[in-house]
């Protein structure tokens, strides 16, 4: 006569248990829960944790921000894959229902995946991808048209082109960040990103800011921090985005107070404009010849200082 004892009951019941409970259960917990803990338990709760209602939206930002340092382990090519690998895991699961990926560290692979099967896709952030380039931002404005967010901050392989592209095909998108590292003070970031990447920083600030002043009108919240534009970058944003309520321009050396006052009067609906301090770190002096900024020193540049 065979008898059952408490743990077998146990494991036995909690495998037992409906989907529809399962899934209940998987909703109050966390994404990384989800994917450390449940999906091992047994093969009826890793079926629940692949359910399409769970994966509408993917946002391992918390994770990453959770972190009190930069990892160097983000930037090697086996973290990239780690990243791929769960953005294409979702995907599948989403059965092209989800809207909002929030990443770090993923590739061209990864958003290719995105743009070919995601078409509701409303919210993108893909912070820090050193290997996300125009070749998948441009796939991403041809297939998922119903942008509003967008975050590519830190996307040093990314240009003007992708900014274009989603100007013309991603006509809904209203939150844009472009965001560059503190090339002023790279300290923070040695030793943690590679110095070639840092050394890659883009330089084209105009070039983007045209794209944007001329083909993406409906943007209300803009950042652009440590970006290269000029005063005639700016100018550009300011005549073409209209209805500008937040602009972000911390650690944009080019343009001074008296810029941004210009190009920014007649934005009747602007609420809140983030200026540069022009303060220029000691160490910007060992750094200014490695990252090509002899300007910061210029005639034009001390005298502008004293016009804030």
């Amino acid at each position: 006569m065979s008898t059952t004892t408490e743990s077998d009951q146990l494991t036995s019941n909690w495998s037992e248990l409906t989907h529809e409970i399962l899934l209940n259960i998987l909703t109050r917990l966390t994404l990384e829960d989800r994917w450390n803990g449940t999906m091992l338990v047994c093969k009826s709760w890793l079926q629940a944790s692949k359910d399409p209602s769970l994966h509408s939206v993917f946002d391992l930002e918390s994770s990453f921000k959770s972190r009190p340092v930069e990892s160097t382990r983000w930037w090697t090519p086996e973290f990239e894959r780690k990243i791929d690998t769960m953005i294409r895991s979702v995907v599948d699961w989403s059965e092209g229902k989800i809207v909002e990926v929030r990443v770090r560290h993923c590739s061209d692979r990864a958003l290719s995946v995105v743009a070919e099967r995601c078409p509701n896709l409303e919210v993108l952030s893909i912070k820090s991808c050193p290997n996300v380039t125009d070749e998948s931002m441009i796939k991403i404005a041809s297939g998922c048209p119903k942008l509003k967010e967008l975050d590519m901050s830190y996307c040093y392989e990314i240009s003007h082109e992708s900014i274009q592209a989603l100007g013309r095909k991603c006509t809904n998108i209203s939150i844009l960040k472009r965001n560059l590292m503190n090339w002023l003070d790279p300290s923070e970031h040695i030793g943690i990103v590679p110095t070639s990447y840092l050394n890659a920083c883009p330089q084209d600030g105009d070039s983007e800011a045209a794209a944007i002043g001329n083909l993406m009108p409906q943007v209300l919240h803009l950042e652009l921090r440590f970006s290269k534009l000029t005063a005639r970058g700016l100018a550009l944003i300011s005549q073409g985005c209209k209805n500008l309520e937040y602009l972000d321009l911390s650690g944009c050396v080019s343009v001074t107070s008296r810029d941004i006052e210009n190009s920014t009067s007649g934005l009747t609906n602007l609420k809140n404009v983030k200026k540069n301090n022009f303060y220029i770190p000691r160490s910007a002096s060992v750094h200014a010849e490695r990252y090509g900024h002899w300007r910061l020193y210029d005639e034009r540049f001390q005298t502008d200082a004293f016009r804030i």
